[in-house]
């Protein structure tokens, strides 16, 4: 599993953009730029689409004026619905990426199986990247929302 200190794995991100879609290197990414990458399980799930990306909506400002370059949303679902869903979360600030086969998701050892109702997704969490290396790590326990909210890594970063 990613820890603090270790550099990102080297990964491909999509991206559902006006330019159409765009493949994102997390080595190109994340190279000289501060970003707060937060994962969630999946979208238009409940927890995340009523507290989790919206509470990075609404603080959007604030952390990108603590010096975050990028606030990046990541999950197992493809470019084509997390764009649908940053659409109906006026998530506009922030860059909707989608790990569709999962690869970046096991890169950092975060993922969970969710048999019941998704198959493999990502255990929610919540972190600062800077220049492509892990300064802050909030991983959350099974069924919580804590550690990975907005407010906390906004506290953090400040």
């Amino acid at each position: 599993m990613i820890e603090k200190g270790q550099a990102l794995p080297s990964a491909t991100l999509s991206e559902l953009s006006e330019q159409g879609m765009l493949t994102h290197n997390t080595d190109e990414l994340f190279a000289n730029k501060r970003v707060v990458l937060f994962a969630v399980p999946g979208a238009f799930t409940p927890t995340c689409s009523e507290a989790h990306l919206p509470g990075y909506v609404v603080l959007a400002d604030e952390i990108k004026a603590a010096g975050v370059d990028i606030i990046a949303c990541v999950s197992v679902n493809d470019a084509f619905v997390m764009n649908a869903w940053g659409e109906a979360q006026n998530a506009s600030e922030i860059l909707m990426l989608g790990d569709g086969d999962a690869s970046f998701t096991k890169a950092l050892g975060l993922e969970m199986d969710t048999a019941g109702f998704g198959g493999v997704r990502s255990k929610r969490y919540a972190m600062v990247v800077d220049n492509g290396v892990v300064t802050e790590l909030n991983i959350e326990e099974p069924k919580q929302f804590e550690v990975s909210k907005a407010e906390a890594i906004l506290a953090a970063l400040r």
